[in-house]
Formats: structure tokens, C-alpha cells, sequence
């Protein structure tokens, strides 16, 4: 796994500690997990010179949870070494090592051809990552997402609290599933469960879905 320490990416991480179905869980990062678990392996590495998976024999399953925004990242370019450049790397050297099923975090509004470059980049991801050849690729595409940001030392986002507030109590009945809230929980049981149960071939997630398919 990839991207385990951001809202989404710890939710795919406790799921996976969970799963009985994994033996082992391995976190690649740019600094070693704080999370302690038996089956959990955490390792050190630079995703702008990841070729192979460092101390990583095998790999049956792979999930990616990589993500910034441009504020944060600074640039443009800084934010496509983190969602294309970074994602693509680590997708490349897990497949090099076995992984044969891929499970990654998109966002509503992927398009490759899009004129929103948040957008574009996303579209251009996902289509790296289908050219990969996984047997199974799952893209997740969730709407806005719910969850405490500033327990993880992430910058606050004041318009999303009250996008929020708004998705999810006042006009929750008006909005199409699609574009309504999701919580971090529910796109990662979604997206495990997904990732666990499909054939080969390419699945996209909308929130909607991974509403129904998530564990209450």
C-alpha cells in the first residue's frame, strides 16, 4: 500500500490490518509508519527514483492512496509528481513484484481530456494505470469526502466543513447519490471489497456505489 497516512489511506490501512484475508501488509512511504501491527511492514522510500519494492518479495494486491492539492504541493508540477508521477511508480514496481490486482483513489471528475488540470491529471493517471495491464483495476472516484482533517496535522479546509454540513444534512434528500458526502470508511471497505470480489477487467467507483458496497 501507498498513501497509508491520509484521510482515505488510513481508513484502506485499518481495513487492511482487519482483513484476515491478508497475511501481511506492506507500506511504502516517505517516512516509516507510527502505526504498530504484527503483519504490518513499513519501508522508506523515494517515489520520484521507485523502481522496485524494497524488501518486498511478493505481492498478491495493491492499493494506492497517494494524494495532494496544488496549495499544498506548492505547484503544478510538484502536485503531478505526487498523483501521477509517484501513483504510476509504485502501481509499475508492484506489478513488477506479482501484484495482479490494483485497487487506487481517484476523484469525481477524472478525465484525461479535461480542461481542469486537477482533473486532467486524474484522467492521465487512471489511464497509465490501465495500460499497466492489471487483471483487475479498480479506480474509486469518491465525491467530497468526510472525515477529521485536522487530526491529521492537515491544513483545515473551511469551505469543505460547510460543503459538508450542507451534503450532508440540510440538502442530503436533493442530491443524486453520486455527489452526495462519503466517509473516508466507506470508500475503503468499498474499494477492498471491490478490489477482493471482481474479475479482470477495469471498475470504476462512483460514491454512490461505494455507498451501497460499504460495511455499515
Amino acid at each position: 500500500m501507498a498513501g497509508a497516512t491520509g484521510l482515505v489511506g488510513q481508513a484502506v490501512l485499518a481495513a487492511l490490518l482487519t482483513d484476515k484475508r491478508y497475511a501481511a501488509v506492506h507500506c511504502v512511504g516517505r517516512r516509516p509508519l507510527t502505526v504498530k501491527n504484527k503483519k504490518l511492514f513499513s519501508h522508506v522510500v523515494d517515489f520520484a527514483t521507485l523502481t522496485k519494492l524494497p524488501g518486498i518479495r511478493h505481492v498478491d494486491d495493491v492499493f494506492i492512496a497517494l494524494g495532494t492539492t496544488i496549495k499544498v504541493a506548492g505547484s503544478q508540477a510538484a502536485f503531478r509528481a505526487v498523483d501521477f508521477d509517484a501513483v504510476v511508480a509504485v502501481a509499475r514496481a508492484a506489478k513488477a513484484a506479482g501484484a495482479i490486482k490494483l485497487g487506487v483513489i481517484s476523484a469525481m471528475g477524472a478525465n484525461a481530456g479535461s480542461a481542469v488540470f486537477y482533473n486532467r491529471v486524474k484522467g492521465e493517471m487512471e489511464n497509465a494505470l490501465a495500460a499497466l495491464g492489471y487483471q483487475t483495476l479498480v479506480m474509486a472516484r469518491p465525491s467530497m469526502l468526510a472525515g477529521d482533517r485536522e487530526a491529521l496535522a492537515q491544513a483545515p479546509r473551511p469551505l469543505e466543513k460547510l460543503g459538508l454540513f450542507a451534503m450532508m444534512s440540510l440538502f442530503k434528500p436533493l442530491i443524486p447519490a453520486n455527489y452526495q458526502a462519503i466517509s473516508a470508511t466507506q470508500v475503503a471497505h468499498a474499494l477492498l471489497s471491490t478490489v477482493q470480489g471482481s474479475r479482470q477487467g477495469t471498475r470504476v467507483l462512483l460514491s454512490g456505489e461505494m455507498q451501497r458496497l460499504a460495511v455499515p
